[in-house]
């Protein structure tokens, strides 16, 4: 089957970001189908004219650059979004396919997916990875009520038109079917790289040597954005109630986004910058395992907004790959799961101090780390490893390349 595959947002594990699409796209060549991902290219520098191809484990990847960030403002997000919706549905529609598949953020690549499906009157399936707009409605950060109608009026556009929607969470998939009823949906979250996240352990030990201010002291880690749904600062206020109970816990945040500034000017503020919190920019996912191996325990955040706790981010599914615990401050499935299992903590969403005296209380607690690291192992390999869920992604597209394309 030729699949053209659709991310706005496309990284491959030498770039920093999630690796959803690349994984699954190598393991779509690696099972004879061919694959032509659409994409941008968002490193830094000058604008190109012009498409760019590479071909990476057999996946053919059309990069064109579209500058994007998280300290853009929302204006020049949309612009963003407006200006790859239309160079991918022109580069979509000149491509060979028996699927287009389309993964959002943001919502606005369905239509691309649509245009090039009904070109070439083939099956459409959409992945759900942020519920648009129901999120930013409920942040506040859509509050126009055309936009709002123009985003709810899209959404419809792009369940409707697909055979199939994937959603990441069972929230989303909730809230895929509260909108349109009756659309065939099936979750698969984020995904444990159980491979990518095997350590050697003398890696591990030479990376806390060689910072003097690690050394073998009790390690929480936040990997990924900084951006205003995440909340960092959370992190920052509970390590300051932490680290009175215990000096010698020390806090690694590896990450960007528009919230790094305000995030480093508070640690400073509570006499932690440098000594209990430290700050790195972002690095290739392919780094990221061996700074996981080095951490007593990883932590997932968000503002204390319900709407965010349907979430697959995947810092929870990385923690679980290396076999950390992760402590998260919000509720939903995520929180269920680790009450369940034991494989992290559930923390108060607002409480810091409550927070912090918890962190302090289980990062020096060697029977339940142990404990919650087996969790978090089982939980990778029995329900989140990246091969078993692939199994679930192949087959959805299957299952839709045997159907007629959906009607408008």
């Amino acid at each position: 089957m030729h699949i053209v595959y659709i991310h706005q947002y496309y990284c491959n594990p030498q770039m920093a970001g999630g690796i959803r699409s690349y994984e699954q796209a190598r393991r779509l060549v690696a099972r004879g189908h061919t694959v032509d991902v659409i994409t941008t290219d968002i490193t830094p520098g000058a604008r190109q004219a012009g498409w760019t191809t590479t071909v990476e484990d057999g996946v053919t990847v059309h990069w064109f650059k579209v500058p994007y960030n998280n300290d853009m403002s929302y204006a020049r997000r949309l612009r963003a979004f407006a200006e790859f919706m239309v160079l991918a549905a022109a580069k979509a529609a000149k491509l060979r396919a028996d699927l287009v598949f389309a993964t959002s953020t943001p919502l606005t690549v369905a239509v691309p997916g649509v245009i090039a499906a009904k070109l070439r009157r083939v099956p459409f399936v959409f992945e759900v990875r942020d519920l648009w707009p129901e999120v930013p409605i409920e942040m506040g950060a859509l509050r126009n009520p055309v936009l709002r109608k123009v985003a709810g009026g899209l959404a419809d556009f792009a369940y409707r038109n697909a055979s199939e929607v994937i959603a990441l969470s069972p929230g989303m998939a909730d809230g895929v079917v509260a909108r349109r009823p009756g659309t065939p949906t099936t979750v698969i979250p984020n995904a444990a790289d159980l491979d990518l996240f095997r350590v050697d352990p003398e890696e591990v030990r030479r990376f806390r040597a060689a910072h003097d201010w690690l050394g073998d002291r009790p390690l929480i880690v936040y990997t990924g954005a900084l951006g205003a749904v995440n909340g960092v600062e959370y992190l920052v206020r509970a390590m300051h109630t932490a680290t009175k109970v215990d000096p010698e816990l020390r806090f690694l945040i590896v990450g960007h986004g528009k919230e790094w500034e305000p995030t480093k000017a508070l640690a400073a503020e509570l006499g932690l910058l440098d000594r209990v919190v430290h700050m790195w920019e972002k690095v290739p996912k392919s780094q990221l395992p061996v700074i996981l191996g080095a951490a007593t325990m990883s932590s997932s955040t968000v503002r204390p907004i319900p709407g965010l706790w349907n979430n697959s981010a995947n810092k929870f599914f990385d923690a679980l790959a290396a076999s950390r615990p992760i402590a998260i401050n919000y509720g939903g499935w995520q929180a269920d799961l680790l009450r369940q299992t034991g494989a992290g903590l559930v923390l108060d969403p607002v409480d810091t101090e409550s927070a912090g005296a918890e962190l302090a209380r289980h990062l020096r607690d060697e029977s339940w780390l142990k404990q919650a690291r087996d969790a978090a192992h089982r939980l990778a390999v029995e329900q989140f490893s990246r091969d078993l869920l692939f199994e679930k992604f192949e087959a959805v597209l299957n299952r839709s390349a045997q159907l007629e394309p959906a009607n408008t």
